[in-house]
């Protein structure tokens, strides 16, 4: 398992696995208005085979999480809207779930679906 992210607090020290962080990613991801699907790359099958969602990157950067997420989009939506609500909305439950900083959410929009596929 990788190193988590700690918090500490008078009472002692909190620490919260990144398999933990991308599970909360990617379901308020597949939430938010827009998002078909999680994509994984082959760098996310071998995450998904440790346990990890599909399309999800977490790493540390100056003490604060930060997120890669790969997502399907519906046809026919603004992509840049989608992004931007996405992101938003990751970043806001991640701190509020977690009580860690977000250091920087980026959405990739890898493909677009049409309601009949």
């Amino acid at each position: 398992m990788e190193a988590g992210h700690a918090l500490s607090s008078r009472l002692g020290r909190i620490t919260i696995s990144s398999e933990v962080i991308a599970q909360i990613v990617a379901e308020t991801a597949v939430e938010c208005y827009g998002v078909v699907a999680m994509k994984g790359s082959l760098r996310g099958q071998l995450a998904r085979a440790r346990g990890r969602p599909p399309g999800v990157e977490i790493g540390r950067e100056d003490g604060r999480v930060t997120i890669d997420l790969h997502v399907v989009v519906e046809y026919g939506l603004n992509l840049a809207e989608v992004a931007s609500s996405v992101s938003n909305r990751v970043a806001y439950e991640v701190e509020r779930l977690t009580g860690l900083a977000v250091r920087a959410v980026e959405v990739h929009v890898d493909d677009v679906r049409t309601g009949g596929k």
